[in-house]
């Protein structure tokens, strides 16, 4: 289908903002300035905030934790190709905020690739990226059919599940598991010390039971490397210290775990409310189709690009202030009127970011969703919501807004066979 979008064609070309001076700076400095608190909003309504603000709107991350929401796609793009006003090393603003603000754990300075910027971010990406060169995507898109049967088989008979706990979420951690090579024990730890972290009350005790995991998985690949992730991190990563190489797998597991499973269960939301995705009701759009749509409308998670310019930053008529964190809105950004249309076939979508720090997993996370939707749906091709799409339950902050729940209903099926 011909791409209808405004803004990106040829006789129409993107054009990003100058960043420069200006001669009327609006201040976002003032502290009688009105802010929004990002954690208490379940969706920004940015349509309203685009009128009141434009592209960049004052937020808080938690209570007196200030910051900037860009919510314009062409400022968005300025942003990400510009790591040396922008980078992604939060050091200089840790120090501004208090021990206990809620979101500093999330965002605290880690030797990896996504929170490291200038040589350091190129050093660590480039042992990533070699590694995960390696995967062989034929094979991982037989790991997904093989994990994805027995877990249909679990609940295939009862004819009502939920698709987050009973499918996505076990899914993808047993397919990332299975890229990094990580034997049935190991994974059964970091598992435990996952949920406990995630879980909030025995975070620290989690944490230390999930390094304490990933450490065994580092010494295991030593003596037997494989043909896996962990081990490519190993033989590429010859001058990364322990501590690097261990938050590079930590990094794999954030990237992989999380996003994936929200993005899988958003495309199936998707497709179980829109009738354009319903072949039975005239519909033509593909699974693939429905990840971008999701991509473009619901990015999971919404708020998770961060950067720190190191001093005044003046883009438009609004002065950024050094090192305060700048948020790029995936969602706010990917809903700029400037490329408002049919996003059918358009992939320019900034759910995988841009720039040097451009996901270097795009293709990986697509083949995991798009396998993971087919095969549920090629499974139980009658799935139906159990409960009106308005009423599922939804995980709120400022940096995660994802699907509590997916229950569905179905008509009770056979189990498959093994594959």
């Amino acid at each position: 289908m011909a791409n209808r979008t405004r803004g990106t064609t040829a006789a129409n070309p993107l054009r990003l903002p100058e960043i420069g001076l200006s001669t009327t700076p609006t201040e976002f400095d003032r502290t009688d300035e009105r802010r929004l608190p990002l954690w208490a909003e379940p969706e920004p309504d940015f349509a309203a905030l685009r009128r009141e603000f434009g592209a960049l709107v004052p937020v808080e991350l938690a209570p007196g934790v200030p910051a900037t929401l860009v919510i314009g796609y062409r400022v968005a793009l300025s942003i990400l190709n510009d790591p040396d006003r922008f980078p992604a090393d939060p050091r200089a603003w840790e120090p501004t905020v208090p021990p206990e603000c809620p979101v500093l754990p999330q965002l605290r300075y880690q030797p990896n690739a996504f929170r490291s910027a200038g040589f350091e971010h190129a050093r660590l990406r480039e042992v990533l990226v070699a590694a995960l060169d390696e995967i062989d995507l034929h094979a991982v898109h037989t790991v997904v059919e093989r994990t994805a049967v027995p877990l249909i088989n679990g609940f295939c008979a009862d004819g009502a599940a939920d698709l987050v706990t009973r499918y996505a979420g076990p899914l993808v951690f047993a397919v990332v598991n299975a890229l990094l090579g990580c034997p049935p024990e190991i994974s059964a730890r970091a598992a435990a010390g996952l949920a406990d972290l995630l879980g909030g009350t025995e975070a620290e005790r989690g944490r230390r039971a999930f390094r304490a995991a990933l450490d065994d998985l580092v010494q295991a690949k030593r003596g037997h490397p494989g043909a896996d992730v962990t081990s490519g991190l190993l033989r590429h990563g010859t001058a990364l210290n322990d501590e690097e190489l261990l938050q590079q797998i930590y990094l794999l597991y954030g990237i992989g775990t999380e996003p994936v499973q929200a993005l899988i269960v958003n495309a199936l939301r998707l497709v179980l409310t829109d009738a354009r995705f319903d072949a039975t009701l005239g519909g033509s759009l593909s699974t693939r189709d429905a990840l971008d749509q999701v991509l473009f409308d619901d990015p999971p998670p919404p708020n998770k690009i961060f950067s720190y310019p190191r001093q005044p930053v003046l883009i438009g008529n609004t002065w950024l202030a050094a090192n305060r964190p700048v948020v790029i809105s995936l969602a706010g950004c990917n809903r700029d009127p400037e490329i408002a249309g049919d996003h059918t076939g358009n992939r320019a979508h900034l759910a995988w970011s841009a720039g040097p720090h451009a996901c270097p997993a795009r293709s990986l996370g697509y083949l995991i969703a798009e396998t993971a939707v087919d095969q549920l749906l090629d499974a139980l091709p009658e799935l139906e919501l159990a409960v009106p799409d308005a009423e599922l339950r939804r995980h709120t902050s400022p940096l995660h807004r994802t699907l509590a729940e997916l229950p569905v209903t179905f008509p009770p099926a056979p189990p498959l066979p093994p594959r």
